[in-house]
């Protein structure tokens, strides 16, 4: 079977080549996979595990993605067909990377198992049973900043005139997002998180009361949304949570320690028809509580699914035993926890260090010394990283780097989807898909020139759910400026069906240029990040699907970040802790370890925060593989408590010294 494709040479115009292109096959084997030679046992025991609840606790590079990996090939080798396995993790790139592995390890059947997001699932879903809850299914999903809008919006309406402590949007929004996955009252939230507010309480309530209705009213949905109105889906309508259960009837769930609430309940849910569920995950590795992560959930896993089979990774095929030694010296000092102990058959006389430095310039001499000496010991620069509490410990470090020509990059920065003109292009495409989207038309009205508050409150009445109103019931004085942009989106909405999301973005960029150089002196730069939009359109064949990605999968950098260094070139990594999970280099430097900074003074006095802060201790030591340095300046001082801070965490007190060197450069 043969396909033509034809196509003009640059050259010359009129002549034309004709390409015959033979389909290509999928590979047809008798292969089989060596399951016991590639697995160790306790991963092989995770494999072949099949029915039933499953907890697989997996340590810190303990091979965890191919243990997933060849989980999905052993089923589907087992005669399971693809379509009825359900992996969800909390990024997209995970499920595609575990999924292509999958596909290396056995065929192209494991390209048909169902992966993403819990929200991309959620999105799937919604959209498909929408009516069920009384939704439209072209719904637009907000972002963080969208969201904060309304909320600002909804706030200016009904307190016109705020307190003087009043929160500020983004915290109010915050307040209603722990609400929804912690399933827990507005109420409950303010008082056990929020006390310095609870003197508008009624106030905060109210204002959620509106945010929630006006979602409802302008078809938008934002992430929490997603997995609330899942829940109440598969819970309220029984023969649908029958029918996806019964598709999908092996579950794999990944980071399962960074799971909420309301994500535990949704498994639960998914699974009811079965029980066939694997959770992935390492409670000694759960840090993200201020996302609303609940780390009972992980503990507290063979309650909720009884009979669970708990399975634990322990060998470490990333560090040096050395450096082991001292992570599971640390988590074994955790309140509750799994028990578990890592070991490596990688070995090194290097031990890790703690370094006590006379202040936080010393601590960064210190760090770019040894930087150069790694250097000459052949590491590369892309295989080290500094790792800090917050982002602001860092700032002496990164003077001092570039003083020395010592190129770094720091993870952060401005996120390509948060930046201006992008979010102009893309509210564009969201009212093209969804005239009921608010805050998109406010956004993209605003941009007009002459246009400003008092017209959008006008305009917006007339043309909400629809692009081609009545000329006579708009603002006279507007139309010329309002029109052309009307006629522009609606001729757009009649070619969704007929034009590919690439050609739409290009066609709203084309309209959008003239705007984006009257508004922006630096739009040359900028025009970068919309061609790098276009092109990330281009791997859509729907607006849709592509809307939606943009909003739960956002691009992380801007382009015109992305064109600053030539990509060949090595850099020195900077990051906080966070960010860093789940990835390692070969030395590691962790840096203000000063009791009072990390763990932070603030979670002194609650237990369950500052087992936290020791969690994130131990995922910040067991991202090194060979070389792991600790340093604390003895003068640290805190603005807050007013005091210096000089003692090293305590997360450190008392280990011995042939696992932990200890080092003294005050008087070097």
């Amino acid at each position: 079977m043969t396909n033509e494709l034809t196509t003009t040479e640059n050259t010359k115009p009129e002549v034309r080549k004709k390409y015959v292109l033979k389909k290509r096959e999928a590979v047809k084997t008798d292969y089989k996979v060596n399951y016991e030679e590639d697995l160790n046992d306790a991963q092989l025991s995770a494999v072949q595990s099949k029915e039933g609840p499953i907890l697989v606790i997996a340590g810190a590079g303990s091979g965890k993605t191919k243990t997933l990996t060849y989980r999905v090939a052993r089923l589907i080798e087992d005669g399971i067909n693809p379509e009825n396995i359900l992996l969800l993790t909390f990024t997209k790139k995970a499920a595609s990377e575990m999924l292509s592995r999958a596909t290396l390890v056995l065929d192209q059947r494991c390209e048909k198992v169902a992966g993403g997001t819990f929200h991309s699932f959620a999105n799937i879903i919604l959209r498909k049973y929408a009516a069920h809850l009384k939704l439209k299914n072209n719904f637009t999903i907000l972002d963080k900043s969208d969201c904060e809008d309304i909320i600002n919006h909804i706030t200016g309406q009904l307190y016109p005139k705020k307190e003087k402590r009043f929160p500020k949007k983004g915290t109010i929004h915050e307040i209603y997002s722990k609400s929804v996955n912690k399933e827990t009252p507005t109420k409950k939230i303010i008082q056990d998180e929020f006390p310095q507010f609870e003197h508008c309480e009624d106030k905060i309530i109210e204002i959620h009361k509106a945010y929630v209705i006006y979602k409802r009213e302008n078809s938008v949905l934002d992430y929490d949304d997603l997995l609330l109105y899942l829940k109440l889906l598969l819970e309220n309508n029984d023969n649908i949570r029958k029918t996806l259960s019964n598709q999908y009837k092996y579950i794999m769930v990944d980071e399962y320690q960074d799971t909420n609430t309301l994500q535990a309940d949704i498994i639960k849910l998914l699974s009811s028809e079965h029980n066939n569920i694997m959770a992935v995950g390492d409670d000694a590795q759960s840090i993200y509580s201020f996302r609303g992560a609940n780390y009972r959930n992980i503990l507290d896993f063979p309650k909720m699914f009884k009979d669970t089979k708990i399975i634990k990774l322990e060998q470490n095929y990333r560090s040096t035993q050395n450096i082991l030694k001292l992570t599971n010296t640390i988590i074994s000092r955790a309140k509750e926890s799994f028990s578990k102990t890592l070991f490596s058959n990688i070995t090194s006389p290097v031990m890790p260090a703690l370094i006590c430095a006379k202040n936080t310039q010393m601590e960064a001499d210190f760090i770019c010394q040894r930087i150069l000496e790694l250097l000459d010991e052949d590491i590369p620069l892309s295989d080290i990283c500094v790792l800090a509490r917050n982002s602001r410990m860092s700032y002496s470090l990164e003077i001092e780097l570039s003083k020395r020509a010592i190129p770094y990059q720091k993870f952060g920065g401005p996120k390509f989807m948060e930046t201006a003109h992008v979010k102009d292009i893309v509210a564009h495409l969201r009212v093209i898909l969804n005239p009921d989207d608010i805050i998109s038309l406010n956004r993209i009205l605003l941009l007009l020139k002459g246009v400003g508050a008092s017209t959008v409150n006008s305009v917006i009445p007339v043309i909400k759910g629809q692009l081609n109103p009545d000329v006579k019931l708009l603002p006279s004085k507007k139309v010329d400026s309002i029109m052309p942009m009307l006629k522009t989106l609606d001729r757009l909405r009649h070619k969704i069906q007929t034009k590919s999301p690439a050609e739409l973005t290009e066609e709203v960029i084309s309209y959008y240029r003239p705007i984006l150089k009257d508004k922006y002196d630096d739009f040359n730069k900028r025009e970068k990040d919309l061609e790098h939009l276009q092109y990330l359109a281009g791997q859509y064949s729907n607006l849709e699907d592509f809307i939606s990605d943009l909003a739960l999968e956002p691009p992380d950098a801007s382009v015109e970040g992305m064109y600053k260094r030539n990509s060949d070139d090595e850099a020195l990594t900077i990051s906080t802790i966070h960010s860093a999970k789940g990835l390692e280099w070969d030395t590691v430097f962790i840096i203000g370890a000063v009791d009072g900074r990390f763990p932070s003074a603030y979670s002194f006095n609650s237990e369950e925060e500052m087992d936290e802060e020791l969690r994130l201790m131990y995922v910040a030591t067991t991202r090194a593989k060979n070389n792991l340095y600790i340093t604390y300046p003895v003068d640290m001082y805190d603005y807050s408590m007013q005091m210096v801070l000089s003692k090293p965490s305590r997360f450190l007190d008392n280990i011995a010294d042939d696992i932990l060197e200890y080092w003294d450069i005050t008087e070097e």
